[in-house]
């Protein structure tokens, strides 16, 4: 059923849905489905007016898929009011207590009595119902202080106070429901459908029936469904609900596509291979709901104190006026409390530090895990995929009789034997091959010897290709001419690649994993934001290891280290006193990403390793790790001042109040004001660079 469209401006639509009852449906879920159309800068959903507000872009197309978009949902398409979400912000209580404030002081007194009990009415009875059913809280001590003013017919006081407390409200919902927004837009749903090519047709089915190895069709305005790889077109994809990325990125055959992006342009065939719960979207979305229910130590702290504070101020206030016998007093000091301030302030914190990590590409896994970044003073790093690209790249092709076999014919040869393994030197040889436009050559079948290298019969004879190990130990070739040559290039930190042709050396190729460009300053900028102490523990040859610390200023380097000594090396840090980060990639990293204080796993590391680290990069970045610190100590900074302050301010309008020197109406003004305040100050922390940040550097393209 079409939209009603109650008002529009060029970058504004308020909506009623045709056929839908905004007050069965959860409204966190109707406005991601609403943002997640290109070109939707916000939704607000308001299930009182039976309405919907959309902020988009202005373009024609954003406005018609919005409008079909909402037509199109029906109420079993979402889930159902959960009860957990922000009340909505409405102005309306604000506005009219504002005015029986003000009338309070001008109509006569019987109409003052009943403006003011409409008033504050609802006040009294949630300070009813929390009494009964949760015991003495924030809400009763609010009830108390207007119904005493109320008692002694001080009737603008009451109408005054429940003025500031409707505007402390509306504040505090308006800042929750930004926060749950914020975060909402990272937990982007997955289409209803997608269009599949299935026995030579394209079809549309149900997003839970995708398969791997399925064609996904996408036309531009639709969102990719699968993480996959493009098979056939060409489009422009925007990848910021992913990877963050401001601009729309190209992809053409054979380029990766993730999962919960949108294609802007064009239309691509997509090869799946991860689908559903697999997919990035999915595995995003299912860590920040995780996140979000996992509370910091300083939540839980500002929670408790701030319960413990209310029979403070319940006790404070008993006390004065057992000595003055002065309800008025008693009524300023009933409106002072630390609950929202403390517990709200904190949250909404954390919130807003997990959405703007995110942003950047980081996914941490919650309060503790932002708390534990904050505190670390040693970073410890696996080498390869962390501190290097992850990726070999040929240095050198050497060939010992280059007359008999010329440089193009021994690299193409050797390509098209190592293209049936999926070793990494090997891809890192065909990739060589194929950049330089080589053609296949022929050779009968690949033999493998599994952890040694690869054997098979060419034209010229039978050829073994592999390490220095199985050819000189296994099948009795002799380098041993070559030695001076073939050591350089391993104390370079080079792998080589040994070749032989019936059983006399052939050739080898040298290959190197590269320093990643931005890893020198990223860990100088570590060193700035406090970091005391710099590891580097790696599996590899010491001549490797060194070659890529040569410069970077490391404390320390572990070589040859296997998994359970990699932990072990945590663990004595730990011992020393160290608060320490792990960072890794692979499925060997595992028991050091759990020995650590905080694990991180970087893009492209194994599923044991994301699963069981505390932290996830998205982007290849490793400057990412100082964003992320700079943004974890400037949230908890932010959270014990505002935590100080809280106390501290309360605490002399509370004495203020005790000694009468300032009335109920100032005392409620001073508390609501400073609370505002704290929010304010603690949302401010989403739209701030965090402090130690690094301009993005450019890398070049990895071979």
């Amino acid at each position: 059923m079409p939209c009603r469209i109650l008002h529009e401006t060029p970058l504004r639509l308020r909506l009623r849905p045709g056929g839908l009852d905004l007050a069965r449906v959860e409204a966190g879920a109707l406005a991601s489905r609403i943002e997640a159309v290109p070109g939707v800068d916000g939704v607000r959903v308001n299930a009182r007016a039976g309405c919907v507000v959309v902020e988009h872009d202005g373009r024609r197309g954003t406005r018609e898929r919005v409008l079909r978009t909402l037509a199109g949902l029906r109420a079993a398409d979402l889930p159902p009011p959960d009860g957990t979400e922000a009340a909505e912000a409405s102005p309306g209580p604000l506005v009219f207590t504002g005015a029986a404030a003000l009338a309070s002081l001008l109509l006569p007194p019987p109409l003052r009595l009943a403006l003011t009990l409409a008033s504050i009415a609802p006040t009294l009875a949630r300070g009813a119902r929390v009494l009964a059913r949760r015991g003495v809280k924030v809400e009763v001590l609010d009830a108390l202080s207007i119904g005493l003013a109320a008692a002694r017919q001080d009737y603008f006081t009451a109408c005054a106070t429940q003025f500031l407390l409707e505007l402390s409200e509306y504040i505090e919902a308006s800042t929750r429901r930004r926060s749950d927004a914020l975060i909402r837009r990272l937990l982007r749903p997955n289409p209803d459908t997608a269009m599949v090519e299935r026995d030579g047709e394209v079809i549309t089915l149900a997003f839970a029936l995708l398969v791997e190895g399925d064609r996904v069709h996408v036309q531009a305005g639709e969102m990719i469904p699968v993480d996959g790889r493009v098979l056939a077109g060409g489009a422009t994809v925007n990848q910021s609900s992913v990877t963050g990325e401001s601009l729309p990125i190209p992809k053409e055959a054979d380029d990766p596509v993730l999962s919960g992006t949108v294609v802007e342009e064009g239309r691509l065939v997509i090869l799946a291979e991860r689908v559903g719960e697999a997919t990035t979207t999915a595995r995003i979305s299912r860590f920040i709901q995780e996140a979000l229910n996992r509370r910091g130590d300083i939540q839980r702290v500002a929670e408790d104190l701030a319960d413990r504070r209310v029979w403070i101020s319940l006790g404070s206030g008993a006390l004065v006026f057992a000595l003055t016998r002065d309800t008025r007093r008693l009524a300023s000091m009933f409106l002072v409390d630390y609950s929202c301030a403390l517990k709200l302030g904190a949250a909404v914190a954390v919130k807003s530090a997990l959405y703007q990590s995110a942003r950047r590409g980081i996914l941490l896994k919650g309060g503790p895990a932002l708390e534990a970044l904050a505190g670390i003073d040693t970073v410890v790093f696996d080498k390869t995929g962390t501190l290097t690209h992850g990726r070999l790249v040929v240095t050198d092709v050497l060939v010992f009789d280059p007359e008999s076999w010329p440089r193009e014919r021994f690299l193409a040869t050797i390509a098209s034997v190592a293209e049936h393994s999926t070793h990494p030197v090997a891809a890192a040889v065909v990739g060589l091959a194929r950049a330089e436009g080589m053609h296949h050559i022929g050779h009968e079948e690949v033999d493998f010897v599994i952890g040694h290298g690869l054997t098979t019969r060419v034209e010229a004879g039978t050829l073994h290709i592999g390490s220095r190990h199985y050819l000189v130990d296994h099948e009795r070739v002799a380098f041993a001419q070559y030695t001076p040559l073939l050591d350089g290039y391993e104390a370079e930190g080079k792998t080589v690649l040994h070749v032989a042709l019936d059983g006399r050396p052939l050739g080898v190729i040298a290959l190197r994993d590269r320093r990643r460009a931005e890893a020198a300053e990223t860990l100088a900028a570590l060193r700035r934001l406090g970091v005391r102490r710099l590891v580097m523990v790696t599996g590899d040859r010491r001549e490797s290891a060194h070659h890529i610390a040569d410069g970077l200023g490391l404390d320390e380097i572990i070589c040859e280290a296997d998994p359970e000594q990699k932990a072990a090396v945590l663990q004595e840090l730990k011992q020393h006193g160290h608060k320490v980060a792990y960072v890794g990639d692979g499925v060997n990293d595992g028991p050091a990403l759990m020995t650590a204080h905080l694990g991180i796993a970087m893009p492209r590391a194994s599923d044991i390793a994301r699963a069981t680290a505390d932290m996830v990069l998205l982007e290849d970045r490793l400057e990412a790790l100082v964003e992320a610190m700079g943004v974890a100590r400037a949230t908890m900074a932010t959270i014990r001042r505002n935590f100080a302050a809280a106390v501290g301010v309360n605490t002399a309008i509370m004495g203020g109040a005790s000694l009468g020197v300032l009335p109920p109406v100032l005392s409620s003004l001073l508390h609501n004001g400073t609370t505002i305040a704290l929010l304010a100050d603690a949302m401010a922390g989403d739209g701030q660079r965090a402090p130690g940040t690094l301009p993005r550097i450019t890398k070049e393209p990895i071979a």
